[in-house]
C-alpha cells in the first residue's frame, strides 16, 4: 500500500471517530435535555387543582341530552349535569364552564387538557372490552341508570324479544356503554352504526335507517314519544343491567377528592336531592353518596 493511500486511509478513520464522537456528544445532549424538562415537568408544573383555583373555573366536556345538559327555550344550557357541575364549582370557589365534545373523543379531550372533566351521564363499566377505569379516575357515583331499547312504536309487538332483535340494524353514540349494548342484541358490529351523541342516533332511527337504538334510560325517558321522536318508544323487550353515574377526572388528579368533597356536601344538605326532584330523578339519585 502506498503512503498516500495509507494517509487516506487514516484520514478517513479519524473523520469517522470524530462524527461518532460528534453523535454520542449530541445524543447526551439530548437525554440531558429531555431529563430537564422531565424534572422541570414533575417538579415545577402546577396540579390539575392548582391550575383550576389560580384560573377560576373547570371546564365539564358534554353532549346535550335532556335530562342531564340540554339548552331550554331560551337557550341556556340546562340540566341535571349542569346544575350540579355549577353547585360543585360554587362549593369548590370556582366556576363550572361547558365544552360540547364528540363522546367517542371524550378521553382525548380530557387528556389533552381541553376538558377538566367529563361530566356528562357518564357511566361507569367496559368500553370495547377495556374498563372505563384504565382511562380515567372516578368520582362518588350519584345515580343509578340502565341502558334502554328504543324502536318505532309501530314495531313493538315485531321487535319484542331478544331473539327478534337478532339480525337486525342498530344505532348508538360511539365509545358508550349503548354501543355494547347495540352490538350485543344486533349479534353483529357490522349491523351497529354509531354517532357522536345519543340525539344523533334517535334521529337515525326516526329516519327509519335503523331497526333499533340504544341510549340512556333517562334520556330516553325525558325524550322519547315527544316532539322529534313522537314516533318512537321505550321497548322493554329487553331491560339490561343498571349502571351508575359518575364523573371521569385525569388519571391520578388531585381534582377527583376536591370535586368528592364537594359532591358529599351537596349530598348532606339536600342540594342533589332538589335537583333530583326538578328534574324527576328522585327515584335514580343515590341517597348514601360516598359511602362505598
Amino acid at each position: 500500500m502506498t503512503p498516500i493511500k495509507r494517509f487516506t486511509k487514516a484520514k478517513r478513520k479519524r473523520k469517522e471517530k470524530l462524527i461518532m464522537k460528534r453523535l454520542i456528544t449530541l445524543t447526551l445532549a439530548v437525554v440531558m435535555v429531555f431529563s430537564m424538562m422531565t424534572c422541570f415537568t414533575s417538579c415545577g408544573e402546577k396540579s390539575d387543582w392548582e391550575k383550576i383555583e389560580e384560573q377560576g373555573f373547570f371546564y365539564c366536556g358534554i353532549t346535550v341530552y335532556a335530562p342531564m345538559n340540554y339548552f331550554d327555550d331560551e337557550g341556556n344550557l340546562v340540566g341535571f349535569d349542569t346544575e350540579f357541575a355549577q353547585a360543585v364549582a360554587k362549593e369548590l370557589g370556582v366556576e363550572a364552564k361547558f365544552q360540547v365534545i364528540s363522546w367517542p373523543n371524550k378521553y382525548l379531550e380530557l387528556n389533552s387538557g381541553s376538558i377538566d372533566l367529563i361530566w356528562n351521564g357518564f357511566t361507569y363499566g367496559d368500553e370495547d372490552g377495556v374498563s372505563r377505569t384504565e382511562y380515567v379516575d372516578f368520582t362518588y357515583s350519584y345515580l343509578e341508570n340502565r341502558q334502554c331499547l328504543v324502536t318505532r312504536a309501530n314495531r313493538l309487538e315485531e321487535l319484542n324479544t331478544a331473539d327478534a332483535l337478532k339480525g337486525k340494524k342498530g344505532v348508538a353514540e360511539g365509545g358508550s356503554s349503548g354501543e355494547g349494548v347495540a352490538i350485543d342484541l344486533a349479534g353483529d358490529e357490522k349491523l351497529i352504526t354509531t354517532f357522536t351523541s345519543q340525539a344523533s342516533a334517535l334521529m337515525e332511527l326516526v329516519a327509519g335507517n335503523a331497526d333499533f337504538a340504544v341510549i340512556d334510560y333517562q334520556m330516553a325517558n325525558a325524550m322519547v314519544g315527544k316532539g322529534d321522536y313522537k314516533d318512537l318508544s321505550i321497548n322493554k323487550a329487553v331491560e339490561p343491567e343498571s349502571e351508575v353515574y359518575a364523573i371521569g377526572c385525569r388519571k391520578g388528579s388531585d381534582l377527583t377528592a376536591k370535586i368528592n368533597e364537594a359532591i358529599k356536601k351537596l349530598s348532606e344538605n339536600g342540594t342533589l336531592a332538589e335537583l333530583a326532584e326538578k328534574y324527576g330523578l328522585t327515584n335514580d339519585l343515590i341517597s348514601d353518596i360516598g359511602s362505598k
